[in-house]
């Protein structure tokens, strides 16, 4: 049997360039029994994650077709032409491809990863079109409960192929580490990930706290360098002018994000939009951070009661909080050691469930 994994287009299954989704599926792989059964299907890049596993796909122009429904048909075309008649077939974050290579596969199984809410998502934003989903699906993947509420709004009758399944990290400590003063924000720099707040929070208290550093971690999108002009540098200009204590690093690579997470005291998260999983928390976690976040979408479900949640997050409400575990080392190390013991969203367990539900579909299929 052979699991065949789709990822969106825009997501580069590479070692240096990896997104939450790409790290998410490669995640999910370290532990998995089935990896040597496992194929990825993807944009072409330089450096695979999983190279022996990897199936990378260039685009072509002549193909008169979306990236996304020209990635779907050319892993319906390698499924045909093979020799496995077991199939099952994961597609991330792209609904609309369901119906495109069902109509394709007729007899094999396909699973669908939500990543993101359903109903902004081409394929899913309709109560018919989920409810469609359901009935075509084996199983549905939501990354919180929060997605998975949102998938079910308005739908009835039976749903019992529709479950969470939390992302895992991989922790790769073995005991707590060595905490320097420093803050972290890691993310896009968008208006919707709230980094102004951040930069507006810094710029406030950073001059009484000078013996701390304050980073900032991110672009606009994966990879990119920020053109003059846009919001993105016009931030990273504003954090810049705090001072030498603002340190920003832009767009940066797995490693180089867990080394400052091992190291960093403090991590904000302070979304604006509904956030569906939160990685960048569960990551932190997993480094014995002290989490400060927005208290919306699946946050808090990662967080609990082993951070600090903002409700209707702002400047002068993050300002508080945040000068309040800069100032109280007590109450900065019981944060940190509340995340690093209550750390649950390992790479073994999320590997492990996913497992279970693939041999689940299987025997229901062949």
């Amino acid at each position: 049997m052979k699991i065949n994994i789709l990822l969106p287009y825009k997501e580069k299954f590479d070692k240096q360039k990896a997104s939450s989704v790409s790290i998410t599926v490669s995640n999910n792989m370290l532990y998995s029994s089935f990896l040597d059964d496992i194929r990825v299907f993807g944009q072409q890049t330089d450096d695979p994650i999983f190279k022996k596993n990897f199936y990378g796909i260039k685009y072509s122009l002549c193909s008169f077709r979306s990236k996304n429904n020209y990635l779907a048909d050319q892993l319906s075309k390698y499924i045909l032409k093979t020799d496995d008649n077991r199939n099952l077939v994961e597609i991330h974050n792209r609904p609309y491809l369901v119906k495109r290579i069902k109509k394709r596969l007729k007899t094999s199984p396909i699973s669908l990863f939500l990543h993101n809410n359903p109903k902004e998502m081409k394929g899913a934003k309709s109560r018919l079109e989920r409810k469609e989903l359901v009935s075509e699906c084996a199983a549905i993947f939501c990354v919180s409960e929060f997605i998975k509420k949102q998938f079910l709004e308005g739908l009835s009758g039976n749903c019992e192929n529709v479950f969470v399944l939390y992302n895992g990290v991989e922790r790769k400590l073995t005991k707590f580490p060595e905490k320097k003063k420093e803050v972290l924000y890691v993310g896009r720099i968008v208006p919707e990930k709230g980094v102004e707040i951040y930069v507006d929070t810094v710029k406030l208290i950073a001059p009484k706290f000078t013996d701390w550093s304050f980073n900032l971690i991110g672009s606009s999108k994966l990879g990119a360098l920020d053109k003059s002009g846009t919001y993105a540098e016009k931030i990273s200009k504003k954090f810049l002018d705090i001072g030498a204590q603002a340190k920003f690093f832009g767009f940066k690579n797995k490693k180089f994000v867990d080394e400052k997470m091992k190291s960093g005291s403090i991590i904000v998260i302070p979304s604006l939009w509904q956030e569906p999983f939160g990685l960048v928390a569960a990551e932190g976690m997993s480094n014995g951070m002290a989490i400060i976040a927005a208290n919306s979408g699946g946050i808090p479900e990662i967080i609990g009661k082993n951070g600090v949640l903002i409700n209707d997050i702002n400047k002068d409400k993050l300002k508080v909080v945040l000068t309040s575990l800069l100032s109280n080392q007590e109450k900065r190390i019981m944060y940190q050691k509340r995340s690093w013991k209550n750390f649950k969203f390992s790479s073994i367990h999320s590997s492990k469930n996913l497992d279970d539900f693939r041999k689940m579909i299987f025997q229901n299929h062949y």
